[in-house]
């Protein structure tokens, strides 16, 4: 059986060439708008978070003695790293070379620092999630969330199109995807990072179009999972303290009264930038996980709001690139890095505000934080090289001939009875034209 289109060669060269002559504003508006709103609205949410950052750790640092700036000057520089990665990643490194060889490199050194930091990782806050090289300290866990995307939007691309049965499929998504995953949480005892990386998968295998049954038994298994491992794994049950906080409001209730204290303060239009007494000692990881209390608190609940309204802005700008990707690739990259981002911010949001319980993860580009700074804007650069070939391709009709198999060749029969000109003719006419019989892999694969 022949098939069209190798997913990572041919169809894309032409599209490379004109990727690289690209500017930011260049192509259809429909491409151009999502493109730019996208990078406005990760701007302003890393300025932001600079700003906080210097408001929340100001003080420690000089209540220890050391400058008050120094925090928010590593920030910077780590922002400013991630920024130049990210351009350089988004135009110069076009997503389908994740297709690649060079997915198989950037797994394989993300699944050797997951085994280096069980064997040899610092222990901190009663975890051990950080590996110390010289002088730099940082979380694995954070760059594995894009590597490990990448691998599940490759392993549903093949299956498509080079039609895998089921079988085959879910073989592949647990032994490259699953299996890894679950070292990073049973090694690092990383329930939060866990369920983003579950929930940037299930994006994918919407965009996948996975038949219903598969994509439902999925979710159950996710969610048992969920449940269990809240209430079997020791700190993580405390934690369901959110439910009634005030109960034990000096235990382990302490953290989310004071941060509902912090929005109270905070009011409509908050105390005023770098005004909050909360960051004084009483809310911990108010420059990391609880961030987002303290921006309640100085800025109000207009300056909560208008994070909450950025995030939005970058859930729908990454997912129209998602819809005009040239490919099923490209859509499932670009939708499911947008999934990941806005879903670990909602997420950090719901357990400032008591509605989830606390995992512990930081609020994407505003927290404290190099490791997750440089993840998340490894996640935006991988939405944006979606972006820059969406811009040189004709859309939906690449991606539907990309997604073509040929079912089987054969020429046009000559009829009985015809004469022999009249068949002699037909069957030249055949020789030069074969009967092509094209189906859709999403098609044949629902059937």
């Amino acid at each position: 059986m022949a098939r069209t289109g190798n997913a990572s060669q041919p169809r894309h060269a032409s599209g490379k060439q004109k990727q690289a002559k690209q500017g930011a504003f260049d192509g259809p508006r429909s491409i151009v708008l999502p493109r730019l709103m996208l990078i406005f609205a990760v701007f302003a949410l890393v300025v932001i978070g600079l700003v906080m950052v210097f408001s929340t750790t100001s003080v420690e640092a000089i209540n220890v003695g050391a400058s008050p700036v120094n925090e928010a000057v590593k920030q910077l520089a780590i922002a400013l790293g991630g920024a130049v990665l990210c351009f350089l990643v988004a135009r110069f490194v076009p997503y389908y070379v994740w297709l690649g060889p060079a997915l198989w490199v950037v797994w394989a050194g993300i699944v050797v620092l997951l085994l280096s930091t069980a064997l040899f990782g610092l222990v901190g806050l009663g975890a051990q999630r950080w590996l110390e090289l010289g002088s730099i300290t940082f979380q694995p866990s954070e760059l594995a969330k894009p590597a490990f995307l990448l691998m599940g939007a490759r392993v549903m691309y093949k299956s498509r199109v080079e039609s895998y049965n089921l079988a085959k499929t879910t073989l592949m998504m647990l032994v490259f995807v699953l299996v890894p995953l679950a070292l990073l949480f049973v090694s690092q005892s990383d329930l939060g990072t866990t369920i983003i990386c579950l929930a940037g998968l299930v994006a994918v295998l919407w965009l996948a179009g996975v038949p219903i049954a598969p994509f439902l038994g999925a979710l159950v298994l996710i969610a048992v999972f969920g449940v269990v491992a809240v209430f079997t794994v020791g700190y993580r049950s405390s934690r369901m303290a959110f439910l009634n906080p005030w109960v034990d409001k000096y235990g382990d209730g302490w953290q989310l009264v004071q941060s509902f204290y912090a929005f109270a303060e905070g009011g409509l239009f908050g105390v005023g930038l770098g005004n909050s007494a909360h960051k004084y000692q009483y809310l911990p990881e108010a420059e990391t996980d609880f961030i987002f209390a303290i921006i309640g608190e100085e800025l109000g609940l207009v300056g909560a709001v208008a994070v909450v309204v950025l995030f939005v802005i970058v859930l729908w700008a990454g997912l129209r690139i998602a819809r005009s990707a040239p490919d099923l690739f490209g859509t499932m990259v670009a939708g499911g890095c947008t999934v990941m981002l806005v879903f670990q911010a909602f997420l950090n949001i719901g357990c400032v505000l008591g509605l989830l319980p606390i995992t512990g993860k930081p609020l994407p580009f505003i927290s404290s934080g190099g490791t997750a700074l440089l993840g998340s804007l490894i996640l935006v650069a991988l939405i944006l090289s979606v972006s820059f070939a969406s811009g040189s391709t004709s859309g939906v009709y690449d991606k539907r001939r990309s997604e073509l198999s040929i079912v089987r060749a054969q020429p046009y029969p000559a009829r009985a009875g015809d004469s022999r000109q009249g068949g002699a003719r037909r069957a030249s006419g055949s020789s030069s034209r074969s009967q092509t019989v094209a189906r859709s892999g999403s098609a044949s694969r629902r059937r």
